[in-house]
């Protein structure tokens, strides 16, 4: 699930209810504090398809929040390192920030005190960080990608567009283990009810992309799923033309702007 997801103003609304108005009691006995907000991040600090910050400091700007004057933010960066996510949502618990801006699962666990945003986070109720959608109750708000409920469909649009679909090759980014292995479970399960053949794929890394294409071409798929991920996402636009280069079809999901990214 990644923060390019949602509009701006709705993420935006989302963090004002949170963030500035949360901790509203404590900060009338202290005029003076300057807010802080947690944001451990997917992605990078370099400039570049992997960061994902540039529409989150923007939108706070248009509601008169500038990063250093009235607002502090707290940037943890893991390089699409997804297994280091926990440990970075640690350390801002420590910092005793006001609230944390989670967009992956792992972050959104380190605290059950600290208001917690989470920005199309995938099934939050399944990983216990709220007790159902209505009603999350606790520390946590904000919204859940259905990207996990509607890949069966998905996989279902690709068996009715096209004559043959099977094997399907499935790419999946085996670092973002909570979220994708969720989706991949049900991808399978769709799969199976469908009576198609599918054929898993891992991508870590930018890096890891013509191998795993060439491998892709090697098995003779006849179609390519491509699962939600920031990962992807930060390269969509090339992730869809190599896709029907190598494989002639293809279907991204999760991935609200097509034109996003560059190539790896």
């Amino acid at each position: 699930m990644q923060f390019d997801q949602l509009k701006r103003l709705e993420f935006i609304s989302l963090l004002g209810g949170a963030a500035l108005a949360w901790p509203l009691a404590l900060r009338a006995q202290q005029v003076r504090k300057v807010p802080k907000i947690g944001y451990p991040s997917p992605g990078s600090a370099s400039p570049g398809p992997l960061a994902y910050h540039d529409e989150f400091q923007r939108g706070l700007r248009e509601l008169g929040y500038v990063e250093g004057q009235n607002i502090v933010i707290e940037y943890r960066y893991v390089e699409g390192k997804f297994e280091k996510l926990a440990d970075l949502a640690t350390e801002l618990v420590k910092l005793n920030v006001d609230v944390i801006v989670s967009v992956v699962t792992q972050a959104s666990l380190a605290t059950s005190t600290i208001p917690i945003v989470i920005v199309s986070v995938g099934d939050p109720v399944g990983a216990g960080l709220v007790a159902s959608l209505a009603q999350p109750g606790a520390n946590v708000t904000g919204t859940s990608a259905m990207a996990i409920d509607v890949i069966g469909k998905s996989l279902e649009l690709l068996k009715e567009t096209l004559p043959t679909v099977s094997p399907v090759a499935v790419l999946w980014n085996p670092n973002n283990p909570v979220f994708q292995g969720e989706i991949l479970r049900e991808t399978k399960m769709a799969a199976a009810k469908l009576g198609v053949e599918l054929q898993t794929f891992g991508v870590r890394a930018p890096g890891e992309f013509d191998r795993t294409f060439a491998a892709i071409t090697s098995s003779r798929a006849a179609s390519l799923l491509v699962l939600p991920d920031p990962l992807f996402s930060a390269y969509c636009r090339w992730l869809s033309r190599t896709a029907v280069f190598w494989c002639g079809a293809a279907l991204t999901t999760g991935h609200s702007d097509p034109d996003r990214g560059r190539s790896p």
